[in-house]
């Protein structure tokens, strides 16, 4: 609604100012005639520029030309340098267009050059000022034109890194539980049909959640209606199924079940914002993914608690597992993406006691967020 009274405006300024007065001096019938016909010409296509940019540019550069001629205008290419404000946002076709433009400004000079002898220093400022309004108009929407372009690869950028992240962590995390917890199984000698089975079932609820989890991520992705945000599909990081204080149960029992011994301690009665919960969730899963990756078999201490107005998760091992794979420290830097979101901080490293400790922070409702109870 704003553009188009804007758009109405401009057409009110510059047919008012620049073509009705020289139209109504026109000295014959047939000339004024003309002289509105092209001014409605003129008008019509500032009007339309955003939809069919490159045709508002011909019509309005035709038309100047034309109305020039007979003089029934004194438009130095303003009418034609405001429709082509829209085209040169456009980055698709910008060189064919550009010439098309230029054959414009050419024919505009050129009418302009036949003004009748004795008027050449109106023909060189008509010309000059013809110019530096098309000029100016190219490279204004030129310049905003990859504004909008570096701010969409920077959005695009930004929903991959997302995207990346949730896939690490639901991925990630199920199949680290399935493969430590199956080698688990093929470790124990004399393993009995009910240990396999119970085994075999705590491997397929790790793949069950997963497999739901990047079902909620596509859903997501692909903006299916009843979802959140304004259009539908996800606005925000993936959250965790189910309420945060069972998932954070359930989380510390799939870990202890691959042989990790764990001294949790989860002391959440206040109330904590839904994105904070899930940031929550996130870092003691991949705190507990990351032991059973590098240092299974280790002891593990757990503790979720809050912090005044915070809440804080600690996760130490001691260092005495078998040692596992390297890691590049891609669900490391994922939790800090996400403690900044929410407000909060993460911070990793050795313990004094040979171990391995990660401690993150958060205030118990992102600024954006009110409370809402935690489980």
């Amino acid at each position: 609604m704003v553009r188009r009274l804007v758009d109405l405006l401009a057409v009110v300024v510059v047919v008012g100012v620049f073509w009705l007065p020289a139209t109504l001096e026109a000295r014959s019938a047939a000339r004024l005639t003309a002289g509105l016909v092209l001014a409605a010409a003129v008008a019509c296509a500032m009007l339309v520029r955003r939809r069919v940019p490159t045709t508002a540019v011909l019509v309005a550069g035709t038309a100047t030309v034309v109305a020039t001629a007979l003089g029934t205008c004194q438009d130095f290419m303003v009418a034609t340098a405001w429709c082509l404000y829209p085209l040169a946002l456009r980055s698709a076709a910008r060189t064919r267009r550009l010439i098309r433009v230029l054959v414009v400004a050419l024919l505009a000079t050129a009418a302009i050059a036949g003004i009748p002898p004795g008027q050449g220093s109106q023909v060189v400022q008509s010309t000059i000022l013809s110019v530096a309004a098309l000029c100016v108009a190219w490279l204004l929407g030129g310049m905003v034109g990859r504004q909008i372009e570096l701010a969409r690869q920077a959005e695009s950028a930004r929903v991959r890194l997302e995207v990346a992240r949730d896939v690490h962590d639901v991925v990630g995390h199920a199949l680290g539980l399935v493969s430590a917890e199956a080698g688990v199984v093929r470790s124990l000698p004399d393993a009995d049909e009910r240990e396999l089975r119970e085994s075999l079932a705590d491997i397929e609820v790790h793949a069950r959640r997963a497999l739901e989890e990047m079902q909620s991520l596509v859903r997501g992705l692909r903006g299916l209606p009843g979802l959140p945000g304004p259009h539908g599909g996800s606005t925000g990081p993936l959250r965790p199924a189910g309420p945060p204080a069972e998932r954070l149960t359930e989380l510390v029992d799939a870990t202890r079940a691959t042989g990790v011994a764990i001294d949790a301690r989860i002391d959440l009665d206040a109330p904590v914002g839904e994105e904070v919960a899930a940031f929550v969730v996130r870092v003691l899963q991949e705190s507990l993914a990351n032991v059973v990756r590098h240092a299974p078999g280790a002891a593990c201490t757990v503790v979720v608690e809050p912090d005044g107005d915070d809440v804080v998760v600690r996760v130490r091992d001691d260092g005495t597992g078998s040692g596992g794979r390297p890691g590049a420290g891609v669900g490391l830097r994922g939790m800090r993406e996400r403690a900044r979101l929410v407000g909060g901080a993460v911070a990793w490293g050795r313990a004094p006691d040979g171990g391995f400790e990660v401690t993150a922070r958060a205030p118990r409702a992102a600024p954006w967020q009110g409370l809402s109870t935690f489980g």
